[in-house]
């Protein structure tokens, strides 16, 4: 059998990380079978408030207007290119779509190989 990490591994950062992350957006992530939802991710919606607090204010800064509900993408491992030596659990990515138009907005923990994406203010 093999090996997996558990849910309350994935989110290994404070919410104030979030401050760092990369910001991305994207038209349009149509297939979100396979998000998880914060709570679900840390436990208890307790423990995801404030880190979906933070990501709400990120993607303000990006100009979301403040609709559609966070959640964590996963990218796995073999969507990198090998000299990024992205760990072999991948990247949870966090992301809200607007209802609006459908863009997506995305913060990641390390740099996406998708630089035509990434936003224009992205720290």
């Amino acid at each position: 059998m093999g090996y997996t990490i558990q849910l309350d591994e994935i989110i290994d950062y404070p919410p104030t990380r979030l401050r760092e992350f990369h910001a991305y957006g994207y038209e349009y992530i149509d297939n979100r079978q396979f998000a998880l939802t914060p709570d679900a991710v840390l436990g208890s919606s307790e423990k995801a408030l404030p880190y979906i607090e933070e990501a709400k204010r990120r993607f303000r800064e990006m100009d979301w207007p403040g609709d559609g509900e966070v959640e964590l993408l996963w990218i796995p491992p073999f969507a990198f290119p090998y000299a990024a030596r992205v760990a072999p659990v991948g990247v949870a990515v966090w992301h809200v779509k607007q209802h609006e138009d459908g863009i997506s907005y995305l913060l990641s923990p390390i740099a996406l190989p998708f630089e035509e994406f990434a936003y224009a203010n992205d720290a």
